[in-house]
């Protein structure tokens, strides 16, 4: 780009996605003087998924502004609980995602997980077909315009993961209630209703089950509860912090 020059600041979370000498303080920026501001922050390495409000010389613009020469722009970024147009709330991950997606269904949130690479279209299509937001780690993915709404997710550690997610979205959390295998309801059953999935041990030593209303899966209080309520409660007590 050679044509208009414009100056830019990012705010300090978004430094991640752009280059070293851009990170702090306001830096130069040619510009076509055609493309609109939204472009150009894209150009420079940040998904507008992460952008909050575009700031030009004090007043905030839409991200179809076209800048001119010496526009002062800030790049602010989402503020924090990000409302998400509709409901209810819902989201899409991609297949590097599986472990977030398990927690995000165990605190009874409506998840879909793709356990397979299907490809970033038929992931944008199906964000826009069913009104979820989409969470990744690819920035190219958050860059597709037919997302219905997408957020990335900034650290590899799961429960960092799920903790970002919780404190952006606050969405409701209804622990116990889906299937961390398909993200189907669960409902109480009988022992009899789910033998055929229970092992002698089990038999002997559990009587309260639940079985996935799509899927058939059936969940007792087995050798890993223990962790999982302890996740139940983590996030429990961070949205009481929140409020």
């Amino acid at each position: 780009m050679n044509g208009p020059e414009i100056h830019v600041e990012f705010a300090p979370g978004l430094g991640l996605f752009v280059p070293p000498g851009r990170r702090t303080g306001a830096t130069r920026v040619s510009t076509d003087g055609v493309s609109t501001l939204g472009h150009v922050v894209e150009s420079l390495g940040v998904p507008l998924t992460e952008v909050g409000a575009l700031v030009v010389d004090g007043r905030g613009v839409p991200v179809s502004h076209i800048p001119t020469a010496g526009d002062s722009v800030q790049v602010r970024a989402v503020e924090r609980p990000q409302r998400v147009p509709g409901a209810p709330l819902r989201f899409l991950l991609d297949v590097h995602l599986g472990t977030l997606a398990r927690r995000l269904r165990l605190l009874g949130v409506d998840t879909a997980y793709e356990s397979t690479d299907i490809g970033d279209p038929a992931l944008a299509a199906r964000s826009a077909a069913e009104r979820r937001v989409m969470l990744s780690r690819d920035r190219g993915l958050l860059r597709r315009r037919e997302l219905w709404a997408g957020a990335f997710v900034y650290s590899t550690r799961p429960d960092e993961q799920l903790r970002d997610v919780l404190d952006r979205f606050r969405p409701e959390l209804r622990p116990w209630t889906r299937c961390t295998a398909c993200n189907g309801l669960l409902k109480e059953a009988t022992k009899e209703e789910v033998a055929d999935q229970l092992e002698g041990g089990t038999q002997r030593s559990y009587d309260v089950f639940a079985r996935c209303t799509e899927c058939g899966r059936a969940y007792w209080k087995g050798a890993h509860h223990e962790q999982l309520v302890a996740i139940v409660e983590r996030a429990l007590a961070l949205r009481s912090e929140r409020r």
